[in-house]
């Protein structure tokens, strides 16, 4: 037999390579031959080319098949676990509530210490700024003019003095002689005249003695009452005068002290409507207490009550003043300090209180969750918020003595989804005097309620 040739050993190795492709794809393939490289070429594809093309349409139908094994069904996941939450049953008792105000301290009793009489100032005898006493001496003026003027006052006094005892020693002689007939009725008349007019003069110069005396009192400037003083407004040396120029300095007394507050029209009218309508009660008499906060926060251990409320508004700002009047006996307190007046004694009649961190706004309304009767899953309800009292929320409408509501967790919370309750929520803190968050939590978009759908809408209780 004749040797065959290279070239068509190579041909029937590519065929075979190919048959065995057709075999594992299931079906038989037909080795395609492009005419237009059959006509440059003036043949079809050598065995070489052939067992190419059949090994690279071999590796495309391996890459099929491990893509569709690809798109088969994943495995299934785990579950996802409900969300943990605690929940609280709504009730309704009275509630003590609070008024807060801006409000500035004010001396009982504030006295200008003046001159009062003309001359120069000698000396201050008190430390600025500091506690004095009542009847404690402040400033000394130069006493000599007055210590003379006192002296002559004295003098003009012993001269009316004298001509008195000549004309009640004259007047005696004349009665008897008048009594019989010894001397003119004019003469006696005159002599009890004398004597009269003699006894006014005394009277006068009495009174300048008085008035020099006084003025030399004057002298010595005191202070009338017990309190803080002001810083010295004259200086050694100074002419002072009682006029404008008199005013030396201020005492203010700290104990009592008033502190003083605003309550604008519309809060007055405001609390008016809602005692109208059963919302609020106020203390019998309205006798209030009044608490001060300081600028740091903290609180005076002792507490105050109103004294006085202007019964005319303020021109300019609309508001009506208030006073109240506390103990300040350690001087904590002082004269013109703004502070923060909290007003005790109302209440809300069966009111409804939950914490804020329960309370969700959406995009239009606040709302809760409220458990089903089932236990397994909440709804939204949307309601009315009123005022914050501590860490906790007043609602006014859409929730109902008895029924349960979300607390912690309730912003993982999906309508009708289960829920897995853990207990009830850490202890709520409602009569705290902390000042509340000044927004509700914030909520993902697909837990909001929606402007046109309510569910589980809000209904009065």
């Amino acid at each position: 037999m004749a040797p065959v040739p290279p070239a068509r050993r190579k041909s029937r190795a590519g065929r075979r390579l190919h048959a065995d492709v057709a075999s594992n794809s299931g079906r038989a393939e037909t080795p395609m031959v492009n005419p237009s490289f059959q006509n440059r070429t003036g043949s079809s594809l050598g065995g070489h080319g052939q067992a190419c093309l059949a090994g690279a349409r071999w590796a495309l139908a391996a890459a099929v098949v491990v893509t569709l094994a690809g798109c088969g069904k994943p495995a299934g996941l785990p579950p996802r676990e409900p969300p943990e939450v605690t929940v609280m049953t709504v009730s309704a008792h009275d509630t003590p509530i609070s008024f807060e105000f801006v409000a500035q301290t004010q001396s009982s009793r504030e006295v200008e210490i003046r001159a009062r009489v003309e001359g120069f100032l000698e000396k201050r005898l008190y430390t600025e700024g500091q506690l004095v006493r009542a009847g404690q001496t402040m400033f000394q003026m130069d006493r000599k003019p007055f210590e003379a003027a006192l002296q002559t006052a004295k003098g003009q006094l012993a001269q009316q003095q004298a001509r008195l005892t000549v004309a009640r020693a004259n007047l005696a002689r004349v009665k008897p002689l008048a009594e019989q007939h010894a001397v003119s009725l004019k003469d006696l008349d005159d002599a009890i005249g004398s004597e009269r007019e003699a006894q006014a003069a005394v009277i006068a110069a009495q009174g300048q003695v008085q008035t020099a005396q006084l003025n030399l009192s004057y002298t010595t400037i005191a202070t009338p009452l017990s309190g803080v003083s002001s810083y010295a407004r004259k200086q050694d040396g100074s002419y002072v005068t009682p006029g404008e120029s008199g005013l030396l300095t201020y005492v203010s007394q700290l104990d009592p002290m008033w502190v003083n507050f605003s309550i604008s029209e519309n809060e007055v009218l405001r609390y008016r409507d809602q005692v109208a309508k059963g919302l609020l009660r106020f203390p019998a008499s309205n006798d209030f207490e009044v608490e001060i906060i300081l600028a740091d926060g903290s609180i005076l251990p002792i507490r105050g009550h109103i004294n006085f409320a202007d019964p005319s508004y303020s021109k300019e700002t609309g508001t009506f003043l208030v006073r109240s009047v506390l103990p300040n006996a350690q001087g904590t307190l002082r004269p013109g300090q703004f502070v923060r007046a909290r007003v005790l004694g109302a209440s809300k009649p069966n009111a409804i209180l939950v914490p804020q961190r329960a309370v969700l706004q959406g995009a239009k309304s606040h709302f809760v969750w409220v458990i089903d009767a089932d236990g397994k899953q909440a709804r939204q309800r949307v309601v009315d918020v009123g005022e914050w009292h501590g860490a906790d929320w007043f609602i006014e409408q859409g929730l109902r003595a008895g029924e349960r509501i979300v607390v912690d967790g309730a912003i993982r919370v999906a309508a009708g989804a289960p829920l897995k309750i853990a207990g009830a929520p850490a202890a709520s803190t409602g009569g705290s005097t902390q000042p509340a968050p000044k927004a509700a939590a914030a909520v993902p978009a697909e837990n909001q309620v929606a402007g046109s759908a309510k569910p589980d809408a809000a209904r009065k209780p």
